[in-house]
């Protein structure tokens, strides 16, 4: 049977190739993507919602009906904004979407983009370590099919304005990162593809860290593949 998806955080370097695929598969039937603001992305399949507080979903419960796949992929850059809005948008955020997904479709999957070093002892004193780990535990223990990615270094495909000084450094560094160790980085498109697939079909654990990714990424049909290629161009 074909999937109805749910996605929040479509517009981002992740988010926006996540969706690109659930477009362009055979696979999925609907798409349901939460917003700030619209878009200008047009499709049969896609349905753009828009909510003001991603902490309340009251006048919004019926999206999250009858949905086999969601995607989590808001997040926000340690050091970009207040300690206390970091914590909001990585926990509360977060485990508030997995709630209600949880009570309007108990059977679906749900894919976190997490990040490497996420601490489950919650002990870290790093925040992005510390509150990823908490966000894991709280959907975690909700009893969903749920997916915890921690992607190494994420070299953005489509170009971009780079978040701060060590993102330049990285992106320009990153020929050589990979040539020097293959598992500590990954492509946007390999993470979007990665996440697609196991959002659709499953995987083996709760926790998937890079090297892991890389292996579900590959793990498409060059069919399937192709078809996402000729999408993006």
């Amino acid at each position: 049977m074909k999937k109805r998806v749910l996605i929040a955080g479509a517009s981002g370097m992740v988010g926006k190739r996540i969706l690109d695929k659930c477009l362009a598969s055979p696979q999925v039937s609907n798409v349901v993507s939460l917003v700030r603001k619209e878009s200008t992305i047009t499709h049969p399949k896609l349905q753009e919602v828009l909510v003001a507080d991603f902490k309340d979903y009251t006048s919004l419960i019926d999206y999250f009906e009858r949905i086999d796949a969601a995607f989590f992929r808001i997040g926000a850059y340690a050091g970009q904004v207040s300690k206390s809005l970091f914590k909001e948008i990585t926990v509360d955020y977060a485990v508030r979407f997995a709630a209600v997904l949880k009570d309007k479709s108990p059977d679906a999957s749900m894919c976190l983009l997490s990040g490497s070093g996420a601490d489950r002892t919650e002990q870290s004193g790093m925040a992005l370590a510390k509150y990823k780990g908490i966000a894991e535990n709280g959907i975690s223990r909700l009893g969903l099919q749920f997916y915890a990615f921690r992607p190494g270094y994420i070299y953005p495909v489509t170009p971009r304005k780079e978040p701060s000084i060590m993102y330049r450094l990285l992106r320009w560094f990153y020929p050589i990162l990979k040539r020097l160790s293959p598992d500590s980085s990954i492509t946007s498109e390999q993470l979007a593809q990665a996440m697609f697939n196991i959002g659709l079909h499953g995987a083996n654990e709760e926790i998937l860290e890079n090297s892991a990714i890389l292996g579900y990424a590959n793990s498409v049909s060059t069919k399937e593949v192709q078809h996402s290629m000729n999408l993006n161009l």
